[in-house]
């Protein structure tokens, strides 16, 4: 494998800065790779589009990546994950690792009960995607699912801890209470940001599954496996580029990721997929 290749960074994108949730366990899980993260913040948030234009947009994002010479493509957005994912992959020769089957495999492995409850968007909620992930694995599994689309602004402003945010969070996860289930699945990576208050409203016996966690070993594997981790000793560095720069995206991107970003680069959405 030629030794350039290796070097290449990984390329990440999504619909906003959920994605960051998504970086954040890639640096943990493969600090000397460098990444390029693109945050689609002008067209955020995917899961009320439809399936067309999320995969249009899919495309264009993953375009904007490889012209940025990554060697793999992680699509850290559930929404695009269920439904561009099979197109990424036959339109472009690079690895494009999703979230839906990794969550999905590590919830199947984690409950004890049989009863699995999925939070995410309401495109990944309208397209079973990990219903049918989960059942693929595990057909015995009950699997109850849910649509929080409330979440992603929440998370997008930073309200970890909002008064606001928790109220929405027991609108939402009531009915997953009354299933019992022991495991829920954060079917969207904004969702990871508001996981204190998920876990405070779902309850401590309940297990949450953060796809991002289960997607970079996938990442890991998968580069490991064709050859193309890279030889370098030291850490690698972060670029990130949004097509609109909210006010919040580098204060809550350095909250999150606990690191400061030097620079946040704006891309012109009518540039994308040139």
């Amino acid at each position: 494998m030629n030794f350039m290749e290796k070097e290449k960074p990984i390329g990440v994108f999504d619909s906003g800065i959920g994605g960051l949730t998504v970086v954040k366990r890639l640096m943990s899980v493969l600090p000397k790779e460098s990444i390029v993260y693109f945050g689609d913040t002008a067209r955020v948030p995917y899961g009320s589009k439809s399936n067309e234009t999320v995969i249009e947009y899919s495309v264009q994002n993953t375009k904007f990546l490889i012209q940025k010479n990554v060697k793999a493509v992680v699509v850290a957005c559930n929404t695009a994950s269920s439904i561009a994912l099979n197109e990424l992959r036959k339109q472009f020769d690079v690895p494009v690792i999703g979230m839906i089957e990794p969550g999905a495999e590590m919830a199947v492995h984690q409950t004890k009960n049989k009863k699995i409850g999925v939070i995410g968007t309401r495109a990944t909620i309208a397209n079973k995607a990990y219903s049918k992930a989960i059942k693929e694995i595990n057909p015995d599994i009950e699997v109850f699912e849910k649509a929080c689309p409330l979440f992603v602004p929440l998370a997008e402003e930073g309200w970890t801890n909002h008064k606001a945010t928790y109220e929405i969070a027991e609108e939402y996860l009531e009915e997953l209470r009354e299933k019992e289930i022991d495991t829920l699945v954060l079917g969207c990576t904004h969702y990871p940001i508001l996981a204190d208050v998920i876990q405070d409203v779902i309850g401590k016996n309940v297990k949450l599954i953060d796809s991002g966690v289960a997607s970079s070993e996938v990442v890991r594997e998968e580069l490991r496996r064709i050859g193309l981790e890279t030889n370098s000793a030291v850490p690698g560095n972060a670029f990130f580029y949004v097509s609109d720069i909210p006010t919040t995206f580098k204060q809550v991107a350095e909250l999150f990721l606990g690191k400061e970003i030097k620079e946040v680069v704006k891309v012109d959405v009518s540039e994308l997929g040139k």
